[in-house]
């Protein structure tokens, strides 16, 4: 028993040697709740400029309202050099741009040039500067078989409900839908896709997205559920929102009360720092979650934001503390505009060797890399399984060791062959 204990002891202190690292750099990330203080500063003043009140604060249709969206504006709040100025009314001609007061107020304000917010929600030269990529890779032009429907596999399909988002990602997959102003999909057009999911039984699973689904008022989201959950073979519905990160404040007791009416609901939003995890989201977060809806998170991998091990670990543990479960971790699209933001293949890959084993398997994403040609997602992993055959196979464990592993292939084909049939 000593001697096992012992055994224990020591493997105790190799599991900690594997995790100094993180344990040295996780005090340096900063995160919405180390970041509290200077946030709430920053929002007192954007009250004060925009002549506000805290009651406005909580009202989502003020943020909307008050979005930040032309250059001089924004240095008003960021000290932008006069070249900074310049460059962002020139880009503002060609380029949909808006930020949430409230994202805004996520910002360092003092170092913006390398702020994770800044860099999702402000234009920069380099999206046309640098023309890579297509304006839709993911072919879903050619995946639309009538208006407002994007489907890639057999029993799932998308619906396009909006162009509005409360804050533009400057990554955005769907930036050629930005237009010059907001509009939401109209009610023929969505009565035209409901009568295609009722003409198609093969269809279980219904995504709602945009844009932002949760920029629909709840009348109309309210609607659009109730026709869902009468199609019979509609088994769940999916929202993809990216409110409970940009605009927490959307996520309102009313519209958690039709939430509610509509199980099973899931959403997928989309935490790319931990800087978005904040009191606020875990309030909108809460409220989704004591409501019915199962939260998960999309990811997407991007150049100077979240491209590091040790932020993505501990993006993925607070994203837990607030009951949304990481689902997938996207390789960034090639969009024309957004390729400064693509990271290395090889980048991805080592983030998930030091999410396997290092931190719970709640807390590990899928990578994803999606398909081009609308071919769909297509998971990539390290490689686990290095050999395999009847007899055994050989694995490698995260902490990659090389093992063998008896396979009972022929085993299984004996019992099948005794079985009479």
């Amino acid at each position: 028993m000593l001697n096992e204990q012992l055994i224990s002891q020591q493997r105790a202190s190799e599991l900690k040697v594997l995790i100094a690292d993180y344990l040295q750099a996780e005090p340096g990330i900063p995160t919405g709740y180390r970041m509290q203080e200077r946030t709430k500063r920053q929002q007192q003043y954007i009250l004060q400029q925009l002549n506000a009140t805290p009651a406005d604060w909580e009202n989502w249709r003020w943020h909307m309202r008050n979005r930040i969206r032309n250059a001089d504006l924004l240095a008003g709040f960021l000290p932008l050099s006069h070249e900074e100025v310049v460059d962002l009314r020139i880009l503002s001609r060609s380029l949909r741009w808006a930020i949430s007061p409230y994202y805004l107020s996520l910002m360092d304000w003092d170092n913006y040039r390398e702020c994770p917010i800044f860099l999702q929600s402000v234009p920069s030269i380099q999206e046309i500067q640098n023309q890579d990529g297509d304006l839709d890779p993911m072919d879903e032009s050619k995946t639309s078989p009538v208006s407002g429907i994007t489907r890639r596999y057999p029993d799932r399909l998308i619906i396009n409900v909006t162009n509005q988002c409360a804050m533009f990602c400057r990554h955005c997959q769907r930036r050629r839908n930005f237009g010059e102003q907001d509009r939401h999909t109209g009610r023929q057009q969505l009565e035209g896709t409901l009568a295609y999911i009722r003409d198609n039984p093969e269809i279980r699973d219904v995504l709602i997205t945009g844009g932002d689904a949760l920029m629909l008022s709840d009348q109309t989201l309210d609607w659009l559920l109730t026709e869902l959950d009468l199609i019979e073979h509609v088994e769940i519905k999916r929202i993809g929102t990216r409110v409970p990160v940009t605009l927490p404040q959307r996520i309102t007791p009313e519209l958690c009360a039709i939430l509610r009416k509509h199980p099973p609901l899931y959403i997928n939003t989309q935490f790319n720092s931990p800087l978005e995890v904040t009191p606020e989201a875990r309030l909108a977060c809460d409220r989704l979650v004591e409501s019915g809806v199962i939260m998960g998170n999309q990811c997407v991998l991007l150049r100077g934001i979240n491209d590091d091990v040790h932020v993505m670990k501990k993006l993925n543990q607070e994203l837990l503390k607030i009951r949304v479960r990481p689902y997938y971790l996207f390789h960034a699209k090639e969009v024309r505009g957004t390729t400064h933001f693509i990271t290395e293949v090889e980048t991805g890959l080592e983030i998930m060797e030091q999410l396997r084993g290092y931190t719970s398997g709640l807390a590990i994403p899928t990578y994803i890399i999606n398909a081009p040609g609308g071919l769909g997602k297509t998971p990539i992993l390290p490689q686990y399984l290095l050999a395999l055959d009847d007899e055994e196979l050989t694995i490698r464990t995260w902490e990659r060791k090389v093992l063998r592993y008896k396979n009972h292939r022929n085993e299984a084909k004996k019992i099948r062959e005794a079985i009479p049939y």
